[in-house]
C-alpha cells in the first residue's frame, strides 16, 4: 500500500507540474498552443503526408472565415467564429458533426483586408467548461452541453479598447483564474496604461488588475499577442508581452516582478512596430520575439526589476530576423523561429548560436509552428500549404501538403489526428 500510495502521489505531482489546465492529457489540446502552451504534442504516429481528399478524415464546412486555432478535449472541438455580424462559439464532435452554437456577441469587424477579424483570439477549456473571448471584448463561458455559465464584456468593465484592429490575444487558463493582457492606448506620446487582469473561471469576477504602464507610443501601445506563463520546479509567473516590453506579473496578486525592453530599441526607434508574435517558454529560458525583422531575447527566468539594460538578464540575443507574427518554440535544445516569408531559422538554445536559416515556402505564415513526432508543421496562410521539417540540427523537408484554402490558425494535434482550420472548413487529417 505504501509503495501504491507513493506512486500515486508522485504521478499527481507530475500532473501538477506540467499540466496548465487542470488535468490536460496528451491526446488533449485545451489552448491555442496545446497542453503547455508551447505549441508540443507527446502524439506519435501522425500522417506527414496528405491532400484536401488524401488521409482527410473529414471536412467540416465553417458558417465564416476566422484565425483563431480550435481546441480539443474528448470528443469535443471548439472553436470560434463569425456568422455574418455575430461572433459564435461552435462545439463540434470528433465525428465532424456540428453539436451547438452559441452567440457570444456582436459587432464583428474585418480586419486588415482578407487578415482576420474579432474571431482571432482562441478558446480554452478545463475539461468541464470553455470560456471564448472576442477582439471587441466579449468574453463568455459555457458548459460541454453549451449551456451558459456566465458572460461579460471587458470593454464595459475595463474601458474602451484603443487598438487598430481589436484585442487578438488568447487568454492564459491557470488554476481558478483566466489571464488576460489588455494592452493599447490612444495615438500619440503619452504614457499608455494598459491592464493586465486575472479573472475567476467559475464566476467572471475580477480577481485583480493591475496596471501595465509603457513609454510606448503610437502603435506600439497596441499588442496582438497572448500572454503565456512561465513554469519551473521554483517559480511560475505570468508573462505579458507588448508596448515595447515583455513584463512578468505574480499570478497571485498581480504585482509586477520584472519588465525588459529592448524589443524596440530606442536608439533606432520604429513607432509602428506593434507586436504580434507570442513569447514561448520553457524551464530556464523565454524566447522573446519582437517585430519587423527586429530581435529576440533568450532571456534568463530569474529577474527582478527593470532589467532592459542589465546584460545579464538575457542569455543570448538575436539582433535581427524575428518572426513578425509565428510565435517562437523550443525542442531538444534548439529554437524554431518561422518567419512570415517562409524562412525556418534554428538557434542553438543555450548559446543563440544560429545554426541554419532555410526557406519552407514562399508563402505568407501567419500561424504558429507545431511539434509532433520529431517533426515541425509549418502552416502558409494563403493557399494553406503545411511543410513537414525534421526537427535537429540539419535541415530536411519531409513533405509539403497543399489545401488551397486559406489557413492562419495553428495546426492542432490531438487523438492520432491533426486539425487544420481553414478560413472555409475544418478539416480532421489521420490515417485510414
Amino acid at each position: 500500500m505504501k509503495l501504491l500510495r507513493s506512486i500515486l502521489l508522485a504521478g499527481a505531482a507530475l500532473v501538477a507540474a506540467c499540466g496548465v489546465t487542470g488535468g490536460a492529457s496528451a491526446d488533449n489540446w485545451p489552448h491555442w498552443r496545446g497542453p503547455h502552451l508551447d505549441g508540443k504534442s507527446a502524439e506519435t504516429n501522425l500522417p506527414v503526408e496528405w491532400s484536401r481528399t488524401e488521409n482527410v478524415l473529414w471536412r467540416l464546412p465553417l458558417p465564416g472565415p476566422a484565425g483563431a486555432t480550435p481546441i480539443v478535449w474528448d470528443d469535443h472541438i471548439f472553436l470560434t467564429s463569425v456568422d455574418d455580424d455575430a461572433l459564435i462559439l461552435l462545439c463540434v464532435d470528433t465525428r465532424g458533426r456540428e453539436q451547438w452554437r452559441r452567440v457570444v456577441g456582436k459587432g464583428n469587424k474585418n480586419v486588415r483586408g482578407d487578415e482576420g477579424n474579432y474571431a482571432s483570439p482562441s478558446p480554452v477549456t478545463d475539461g468541464r467548461r470553455v470560456w471564448a473571448f472576442f477582439g471587441q471584448g466579449s468574453l463568455a463561458c459555457f458548459d460541454f452541453d453549451g449551456r451558459p455559465v456566465w458572460s461579460k464584456n471587458l470593454q464595459s468593465e475595463y474601458g474602451r479598447f484603443e487598438i487598430q484592429f481589436g484585442l487578438s490575444g488568447t487568454p492564459v487558463l491557470h488554476g481558478d483564474n483566466l489571464y488576460l493582457q489588455l494592452i493599447h492606448g490612444k495615438w500619440g506620446p503619452q504614457t499608455s496604461r494598459g491592464l493586465v487582469v486575472a479573472i475567476d473561471k467559475g464566476s467572471g469576477e475580477t480577481v485583480w488588475k493591475s496596471i501595465r504602464a509603457t513609454d510606448a507610443v503610437n502603435e506600439n501601445k497596441h499588442s496582438y499577442a497572448s500572454a503565456t506563463l512561465y513554469q519551473d520546479s521554483d517559480r511560475q509567473f505570468l508573462l505579458t508581452h507588448g508596448a515595447d516590453y515583455i513584463i512578468a506579473y505574480d499570478l497571485r496578486d498581480g504585482r509586477e516582478l520584472w519588465r525588459c525592453g529592448n524589443l524596440n530599441p530606442k536608439s533606432n526607434y520604429n513607432d509602428t512596430l506593434r507586436l504580434v508574435a507570442s513569447p514561448v517558454a520553457e524551464p530556464g529560458l523565454i524566447v522573446v520575439p519582437s517585430a519587423k525583422g527586429g530581435p529576440v531575447l533568450g532571456l534568463r527566468p530569474n529577474l527582478q526589476g527593470d532589467v532592459t539594460r542589465d546584460p545579464s538578464a538575457m542569455r543570448w540575443m538575436m539582433q535581427r530576423g524575428t518572426p513578425d507574427v509565428p510565435s517562437p518554440l523550443v525542442h531538444e535544445g534548439l529554437v524554431y523561429l518561422c518567419r512570415e516569408n517562409g524562412n525556418l531559422i534554428c538557434l542553438d538554445a543555450e548559446t543563440g548560436e544560429k545554426i541554419y536559416e532555410q526557406r519552407t515556402h514562399s508563402g505568407r505564415h501567419r500561424a504558429s509552428p507545431v511539434y509532433a513526432d520529431g517533426h515541425l508543421y509549418l502552416t502558409a496562410r494563403n493557399d494553406g500549404t503545411v511543410t513537414v521539417v525534421k526537427t535537429g540540427r540539419d535541415f530536411k523537408i519531409v513533405s509539403k501538403n497543399t489545401m488551397n484554402e486559406a489557413i492562419s490558425a495553428s495546426p492542432v494535434v490531438a487523438d492520432g489526428r491533426i486539425y487544420l482550420r481553414s478560413f472555409d472548413a475544418l478539416y480532421a487529417i489521420g490515417r485510414r
